[in-house]
């Protein structure tokens, strides 16, 4: 799940033990087969500096794609991405 033939995965989530936003993120990626490193963020909302420098928020879910540059929160605009970007079989592409 976290490393990949001993490579360093590409995808970084910043989570929370047990947030249930975090937990539907996870599931994604593990649905999608992606490697992905997840990150431990301090409960307290004031000391999640680390991914307030990476994201600008202290919330979380945030992901961080090094494949596509992309950095984002929001556990419904990250599922959304990961489908829109590694899950073509389960969406058709939207040309209207």
């Amino acid at each position: 799940m976290s490393d990949q033939q001993g490579e360093d995965p590409a995808i970084t989530l910043y989570r929370l033990q047990a947030c249930p936003f975090c937990e539907r993120v996870v599931r994604r990626l593990e649905e999608l087969d992606l490697a992905f490193e997840s990150r431990f963020v301090e409960p307290l909302h004031s000391e999640r500096n680390a991914v307030k420098r990476v994201a600008g928020t202290r919330t979380v879910p945030v992901i961080v794609d090094e494949h596509t540059g992309v950095t984002m929160a929001e556990s419904e605009n990250i599922v959304e991405y990961l489908d829109r970007t590694y899950g073509e079989e389960r969406l058709a592409p939207s040309e209207a």
